[in-house]
């Protein structure tokens, strides 16, 4: 039998795509090494020169009661206290459920977020395809005693241009893409949906490898106070 160059080239082709997909592990890389990520942006959190650095341990969502919380720190720090803005760093190690709000629009409608983590759409009541919490308000003044300033709107857009960071666990996107599989019978390779993830989060966002040794770090290493909500 005779082989020509053409058929040999495109079944080698082929071969090695095949071995490249293989090279995806199917359930998943359980484990960051320190090559994997951005450690030395981590790094430069811990070595932040603040006055005041917080790290909120987030969980839950909860009706997105921790992003108040945080717009509350931020205006008693610096309008309460007088504290410079320039002296506040605030970190939100976001894992659990509240992970998924590090990923963007296109994310929240194609693997069904708003369903998985139930959240519904305030506007339609249904599981949301977008996330609702990301959004600033419209802007209308500059007195933080007025409601639309930005000193009173807590989406995830205003926190993070008031230099907010928030974090994103690796581990529970790993844990949280398996059950999504489970629960919606999706077919991709959990790496495969993984990685579509992080590569939409949100403007800003960091992935570490854990967060419980990420907000160990900080606390020890970084003197972060630590607060939970």
């Amino acid at each position: 039998m005779q082989i020509s160059r053409r058929s040999f080239v495109g079944s080698g082709v082929a071969a090695i795509g095949a071995i490249g997909a293989a090279a995806i592990p199917a359930q998943g890389q359980l484990i960051y090494q320190h090559n994997d990520w951005k450690f030395a942006e981590f790094n430069s959190l811990l070595k932040q020169q603040a006055r005041v650095k917080q790290v909120f341990d987030v969980h839950a969502i909860n009706d997105g009661g921790f992003l108040g919380a945080t717009k509350n720190s931020l205006n008693g720090l610096h309008f309460g206290f007088e504290i410079p803005v320039d002296q506040i760093k605030i970190v939100i190690a976001a894992h659990g459920p509240t992970n998924m709000l590090n990923f963007d629009d296109s994310m929240w409608a194609k693997y069904r977020l708003g369903e998985y983590v139930k959240v519904n759409d305030p506007s339609t009541g249904k599981p949301a395809v977008r996330n609702p919490f990301f959004a600033k308000k419209p802007v209308t003044s500059t007195d933080p005693e007025v409601r639309s300033s930005l000193y009173q709107d807590f989406s995830i857009e205003a926190l993070n241009s008031r230099g907010v960071k928030f974090l994103s666990c690796h581990n529970s996107t790993q844990a949280q893409v398996r059950e999504m599989i489970e629960q919606f019978s999706l077919k991709q390779p959990a790496e495969e949906i993984v990685q579509d993830l992080q590569a939409h989060t949100n403007p800003g966002v960091l992935i570490v490898p854990a967060m419980v040794a990420a907000i160990t770090l900080l606390q020890s290493e970084g003197h972060y106070t630590y607060i939970t909500v």
